[in-house]
């Protein structure tokens, strides 16, 4: 988290220039806060120090040059009097609040009825702890920004809300063994994240398998899987070791996925057997 010039906290983060629905959402959002703030007849360096921030954060805000993050906006709306009318627009910031490659794939787990995926170099976003995606996130080379690690970290977390949709979807993970062994960020983080997938692989629509380190066949030697299905029948599948690592909709192409992902399942430890082998983990960890 990045801190103003005037030792303020950060109220959020800069806009992608590149991102064109964002910065059109944000540029109205932020006409309108001025609008609110003129009519109070508050000066920018006033209405900052009311809602706890630096003037420079608040005319950046307003200027739609800065993603606010939504406790901004509910002081704003307090300070203001705008009886919710403020805070309402969170639901707006929200749609653009994280880079558009995060919100694409949001949306479409958002949309899924059934996700499958193999992972081989980390443990899935959608399992990760805070404490393990920070360490992920922190570890980038070349080094990201605080702000770009805090962004990341808030955006994939933002994510887990699939495991609290209703209907749930089906999610099914297979992880590589070592991505259960390396200690990435540490002991105790580490420890976190196991407990995590245990508490995880305990929900009925959850399937987490093992794939040991020491088969002599694999058919996942080709990375990363993912395939989305969707409630009209459609899906969008991802390999990074087919067709150039582009997402894919073709059913003939999905279905090369597929029974990759099915193939690596059926050489995996049973899901049973999986969480023995995650709890097996956690006690030498």
């Amino acid at each position: 988290m990045t801190m103003d010039t005037d030792g303020t906290e950060d109220a959020g983060w800069d806009v992608d220039p590149d991102d064109e629905q964002g910065v059109a959402v944000l540029s109205a959002l932020g006409r309108q806060l001025r609008v609110w703030r003129e009519e109070a007849g508050k000066r920018a360096a006033d209405f900052g120090v009311e809602v706890g921030y630096g003037e420079d954060l608040v005319r950046k805000i307003e200027a739609g040059k800065r993603i606010p993050r939504p406790e901004y906006l509910d002081k704003a709306d307090d300070a203001l009097r705008a009886n919710g009318k403020i805070a309402a627009m969170k639901a707006d910031m929200e749609r653009v609040r994280y880079p558009k490659k995060v919100r694409d794939l949001a949306n479409l787990e958002g949309r899924a009825v059934e996700l499958s995926a193999y992972g081989s170099h980390n443990i899935h976003g959608l399992l990760q702890t805070d404490g393990y995606a920070r360490a992920l996130f922190e570890m980038w080379q070349p080094p990201q920004t605080k702000q770009e690690v805090e962004r990341g970290l808030a955006a994939r977390m933002a994510r887990r809300s699939i495991f609290d949709r209703n209907p749930a979807p089906a999610l099914c993970f297979v992880q590589e063994e070592v991505t259960l062994r390396r200690r990435i960020g540490g002991t105790m983080v580490m420890r976190a994240q196991l407990e995590r997938l245990l508490q995880v692989s305990a929900l009925r629509h959850v399937t987490i398998q093992v794939m040991p380190t020491d088969l002599e066949e694999h058919a996942g030697m080709g990375g990363l899987i993912q395939v989305l299905k969707f409630a009209d029948g459609s899906a969008v599948g991802r390999s990074e070791g087919a067709f150039n690592g582009r997402p894919v909709s073709d059913p003939r192409r999905l279905r090369v996925l597929e029974q990759c992902h099915a193939m690596i399942r059926s050489q995996a430890l049973a899901p049973r057997e999986s969480v023995a082998f995650i709890e097996q983990v956690l006690g030498e960890t």
